[in-house]
């Protein structure tokens, strides 16, 4: 699996493209609602370099197939490994809400969504409160 720097655009891009990735739906709201939320702007990468992530993703995950063929798109082992990349507090909480945002943004938070957000809350020992502090008050 490619590496990316900790706490680098990529590392974070990666673990939205996860989340984004997770239920094998690709929504086109989720593109748009990066355009729309200035995600690549927070982020500091550009759109450009936020497809290779998503590009690099997809190839590394086909690269983890089974002999059968079989993606897991949910594999826990993957997921903390992208998760850990990612270990500044402020970017953690950062790439917490926007991944909360995403999931939402096609007015569907499909049970593999909820499942990749509850264990990244849970591996970061954030909560949902730990959000709705950092960005509302």
């Amino acid at each position: 699996m490619k590496r990316y720097p900790n706490n680098s655009p990529e590392a974070m891009a990666r673990i939205l493209v996860l989340q984004m990735m997770c239920d094998g739906n690709f929504a086109p709201e989720e593109l748009e609602e990066l355009e729309h939320l200035r995600i690549y702007e927070a982020l500091a990468i550009s759109r450009k370099g936020f497809i290779q992530v998503l590009q690099d993703y997809c190839n590394d995950v086909s690269d983890e197939a089974d002999e059968d063929g079989t993606i897991r798109l949910i594999d826990r082992e993957r997921m903390e490994l992208v998760f850990d990349a990612v270990d500044d507090p402020k970017k953690r909480l950062l790439v917490a809400a926007i991944a909360l945002d995403l999931s939402k943004s096609d007015r569907e938070f499909s049970e593999a969504e909820l499942v990749v957000f509850r264990h990244l809350l849970a591996h970061w020992h954030l909560r949902l409160e730990d959000l709705h502090a950092a960005f509302v008050s």
